[in-house]
């Protein structure tokens, strides 16, 4: 019998059919049988609650953490690929993701806490689509890209076109998320990354977040700005507008906050138990500015 919380809502998942997946290719014939109602799942920190609570009922629940190669990370000349299983305690403890991608680093940090971080993996936050998680919204901010394997091959999806609405993704019900892309520049770009969010408590999800990355030039102007918001809209949001304004300028706080307007034409906030919309806005203007004048910082040393 499913025990219920102090609201009524029941606490134990409903009955599933449970698979130890020992391949890539066992799970999208899997999933290509389950006709929508098999899902798959790595670290669980966003699954088994749904579960719990029965905001997911599926038929069968596919378990991908035995496919070893889904796990990893292989800096190459062009790009970072971090495999969908890896745990995301792994990627930011990876020096390799400390020196090449520091914006995932410092958006990792603020992810739950420890326990949350051994188990989470970097592709269940990606396929998980939370608007107000970290990791997808530092992905999008850096332009990734995710690969999605299914029973008939695979495909690349920009992060930019990837994110859907509230837990909505691009990825199809038959297709299971193997990896995410992210471009490198070379190692003597003038580059510096940022992350800030404001949370209830330490470790829950971003009321709102900010996620910059900078790179200036030889002369010290701005030849690549990203700048993307996180917990304002049904998707993080990239802040388009605001990028070009700060493209081939020297980016001081006043060309900062010139460009802020531009924040509130891209988003689109609610009110929910956590914060009005009016706050919300606010606090995107303020973090977006704290976030690109230490990303400009951190590029200018």
């Amino acid at each position: 019998m499913a025990r219920e919380d102090a609201t009524g809502v029941s606490v134990k998942a409903a009955k599933f059919d449970y698979i130890l997946a020992e391949s890539v290719e066992e799970v999208v014939a899997t999933l290509d049988r389950g006709d929508g109602e098999a899902i798959v799942i790595a670290g669980g920190q966003s699954l088994m609650p749904m579960l719990a609570m029965r905001l997911a009922t599926p038929a069968m629940v596919i378990d991908i953490n035995n496919i070893a190669h889904l796990s990893g990370i292989d800096v190459r000349a062009d790009e970072a690929v971090i495999m969908a299983c890896t745990r995301q305690a792994t990627a930011l403890a990876s020096p390799q993701v400390q020196a090449r991608l520091p914006l995932l680093a410092k958006a990792i940090s603020y992810v739950g806490h420890q326990q949350t971080r051994n188990r989470g993996t970097v592709g269940g936050s990606l396929s998980h689509a939370d608007p107000a998680s970290e990791i997808p919204l530092a992905a999008l901010t850096m332009d990734a890209r995710v690969s999605l394997a299914s029973a008939s091959g695979t495909r690349q999806v920009a992060l930019a076109d990837f994110f859907l609405g509230p837990m909505m993704s691009a990825r199809a019900d038959n297709e299971i998320l193997l990896s995410v892309h992210f471009p490198l520049g070379s190692n003597d770009t003038r580059m510096g990354t940022a992350f800030h969010e404001v949370s209830e408590r330490k470790g829950d999800f971003a009321v709102v977040a900010a996620a910059a990355q900078i790179q200036l030039d030889a002369n010290g102007l701005c030849s690549k700005a990203a700048l993307a918001i996180g917990g304002v809209d049904g998707v993080p949001r990239r802040i388009t507008g605001l990028e070009a304004r700060l493209l081939g300028s020297r980016i001081d706080q006043d060309k900062i906050r010139a460009a802020l307007p531009e924040i509130a034409n891209a988003i689109t906030p609610g009110d929910d138990q956590h914060a009005s919309a009016a706050y919300r806005r606010r606090v995107a203007g303020v973090l977006a500015e704290r976030a690109l004048l230490e990303a400009v910082a951190e590029a200018e040393q």
